[in-house]
């Protein structure tokens, strides 16, 4: 009995048994996982403020030039009476020797533009051009491409509103290489010293640009084609275009 008893008293402790974690390794993942989204998901927000800040600063700082330099010919892009009324009088100040007006609508006569912008009609006779081809922003700048490689212009002022120039001026510099951009940017609003951010259409507007430049600038990573004009554009039939 007392060797038992010994025997027992001095076996020690019994070793402890490992215990089940209470986290599956998958569960783990999963949550690790969800971090990482998280951080990438406010680094991309944080950069989209931070662009659309630069952005609304840029337009809102832009001005309309008094006196810009003579180029060889003037495009407008179409979207405002203001926006064809500067390019009529820039035509009409000689600022270039033709005009090209993009994006009209389909059944809009010449007549009836004419009468619409004013200005001499002898002068839009000999010296307008009219694209109705053109859709977005995309199509003006491949029908202006065109029209500029059949000129043969080298340096084009374009016209259009100011919160629509850096786009502009993004999808026309793919395409006219070789021709100097000279923006002529129309200001409806006064937008300084950051008055956007107490006028909700103008926030509106800007953030609706913003959102498209930032999809204009993906586009700059697709690849190239060239049109039976000659005229390099980017490939675009899996983009939805703006």
């Amino acid at each position: 009995m007392m060797e038992a008893q010994d025997s027992v008293e001095t076996a020690g402790p019994m070793p402890a048994m490992p215990m089940r974690s209470a986290v599956p390794a998958g569960f783990g993942r999963l949550w690790l996982a969800l971090r990482i989204c998280g951080f990438v998901v406010l680094a991309a927000l944080a950069l989209f403020a931070g662009g659309f800040g630069w952005f609304a600063d840029k337009v809102s700082h832009m001005t309309t030039p008094a006196n810009p330099a003579r180029a060889d010919a003037i495009i407008v892009l179409t979207g405002g009476q203001s926006r064809l009324d500067a390019a009529m009088d820039l035509l009409a100040s000689g600022k270039g020797e033709r005009l090209l007006i993009s994006g009209v609508h389909p059944s809009a006569t010449r007549r009836q533009l004419q009468a619409a912008m004013g200005g001499d009609r002898q002068l839009f006779s000999c010296c307008v051009d009219i694209d109705r081809a053109a859709l977005d922003t995309i199509g003006n700048a491949e029908e202006s491409a065109k029209w500029v490689e059949n000129h043969a212009y080298g340096s084009i002022i374009i016209v259009t509103n100011n919160y629509h120039m850096p786009r502009s001026l993004l999808e026309m510099g793919r395409l006219l290489h070789g021709a100097r951009l000279e923006p002529y940017p129309v200001v409806n609003t006064n937008l300084g010293n950051g008055s956007w951010l107490t006028k909700p259409e103008a926030l509106r507007v800007l953030l609706t640009e913003y959102s498209k430049y930032v999809l204009s600038l993906a586009r700059g990573f697709l690849p190239l084609r060239t049109t039976p004009e000659g005229v390099t554009l980017a490939e675009a039939s899996t983009v939805v275009k703006n």
